[in-house]
């Protein structure tokens, strides 16, 4: 079986995170319940980081705080030196709640709404990088109003597309993010730009997509980011002084997943950034990347209680735990696959063959499809779902009015609750019941 990071079996034969014993955290805090390994996070940061210091002069690593955020983990990037990037206003009330400087963010989106930007403008966002030219007169605009101005990376679309899946492939030209470079329309974008009073042009934002495992791509899109980048200093004379070239990396998700280290994704970046501007004749810019899922994914396991176990002969045995689509859309959503084990039978032969299915009322709730588990697995036993630390609790619903699980991090034998389990009434918490529609009232 393969563990991630500080997860292992103990005496009992049960999976201990961090040095924790699940069993104990599931009597705890309850199931589901998201578990985070807190030294693995670290780690990631730390390859990022100690990588560029190795290989580039000039850089910042912005975790891409979509994956997974809460006040927790914004505090965690701060320590670790990454700067944030943030794609609304409720992550930037996050990051700020957390006491997260707030110049060391970049504000993403492809459709930000005047109250986003009203709200990152006054808290101090350290870049806006910027999707349209409909948002660069937007913030030209209201950065008047203040009288102050705003620093900004233009998004663009390189042309790049990935070998992932076409929902989360964003590189491409057909794509609802960023500016084409095809066809002129980045560089009239940057003339626009440095045309305006109240926004300052830094450079320039590429993402080419996300689960990535082949640096091809990325060695393509530098070239073209540079490309870009010389195109506009000829025409303009504007030197772009920063450079994102976004996230993306792929992680282990199953057996037969390659990813690439984090070390030599930067390696790979820095090679071309070092080797391909001074042949255009450009400084060297500041280096910017934004891993997310390569740092969290696999630090995150999810712990299920079994409940029924319904075997139709012939056909197929299905284990039904007690969550499923509504705390990881993403096999419902993408076909995303993980792999799975009971949490206190680690001991046991690995020897039946189950399809995972949630709670939830659709059929397609399956979260794992003819994966083997312990031949003796019972109701009431726990299941972890390995690798789920990217997206799951970012992306969690009240589908069926259930709550949010919790969320735990766990280091060295200790387990510190970072998001509460929701309860009923706080689900609830929102909604309104005029006076014609309680109980009694006349019709």
């Amino acid at each position: 079986m393969h563990f991630y990071g500080t997860a292992a079996q103990n005496a009992l034969g049960h999976l201990t995170v961090g040095g924790v014993d699940v069993v104990d955290l599931a009597r705890e805090y309850g199931t589901p319940l998201y578990i985070m390994d807190e030294a693995l996070i670290r780690r990631n940061c730390r390859a990022y980081v100690e990588s560029f210091r190795q290989h580039y002069p000039n850089f910042d690593v912005a975790y891409a705080s979509k994956a997974f955020l809460c006040t927790a983990m914004a505090a965690l990037a701060e320590q670790e030196g990454l700067s944030l990037d943030v794609v609304s206003g409720g992550e930037i009330a996050t990051t700020r709640q957390a006491g997260f400087p707030m110049e060391r963010t970049y504000f993403h989106g492809n459709n930000k709404s005047p109250e986003e930007i009203r709200l990152a403008m006054e808290v101090g966002v350290g870049r806006f990088v910027v999707d349209s030219t409909r948002e660069l007169h937007l913030l030209e605009n209201m950065a008047a109003e203040r009288g102050r101005t705003v620093r900004i990376l233009l998004r663009v679309t390189p042309g790049v597309e990935a070998h992932t899946h076409e929902y989360i492939s964003t590189g491409q030209l057909d794509s609802k993010f960023g500016i084409p470079i095809a066809g002129g329309l980045a560089l009239e974008a940057a003339r626009e730009a440095l045309r305006l009073s109240h926004v300052e042009l830094t450079g320039f934002h590429c993402h080419i997509g996300s689960q990535i495992f082949d640096l091809e791509g990325y060695r393509i899109a530098v070239q073209r980011m540079l490309d870009l980048a010389a195109a506009v200093r000829a025409e303009t004379g504007f030197t772009a002084s920063e450079l994102s070239m976004g996230g993306g990396l792929g992680v282990r998700y199953v057996e037969g997943d390659r990813p690439v280290p984090p070390e030599e994704l930067v390696a790979c970046l820095s090679a071309a950034v070092r080797g391909g501007a001074p042949e255009r004749g450009l400084p060297l810019p500041k280096l910017i990347i934004e891993p997310g899922r390569s740092i969290v994914a696999e630090a995150g396991t999810t712990l299920y209680t079994v409940g029924t176990i319904k075997e139709i002969p012939g056909v197929r045995t299905y284990l039904a735990v007690d969550g499923g689509m509504g705390d990881n859309i993403r096999p419902a959503l993408y076909h995303a696959e993980y792999e799975c084990a009971v949490a206190n039978k680690l001991g046991s032969e690995r020897t039946r063959r189950v399809t995972v299915v949630g709670r939830y009322c659709e059929s397609g709730d399956v979260l794992l499809t003819d994966v083997p588990v312990a031949a003796d697995v019972a109701p009431g036993d726990l299941l972890a779902v390995f690798a789920t630390g990217a997206y799951n609790y970012s992306m969690a619903s009240h589908y069926n009015r259930f709550p949010t699980p919790a969320v735990v991090f766990v280091s060295d034998g200790r387990a510190d609750l970072v998001v509460r389990r929701e309860s009923f009434a706080e689900m609830a918490a929102n909604d309104l019941l005029p006076e014609r529609l309680r109980a009694g009232a006349p019709r």
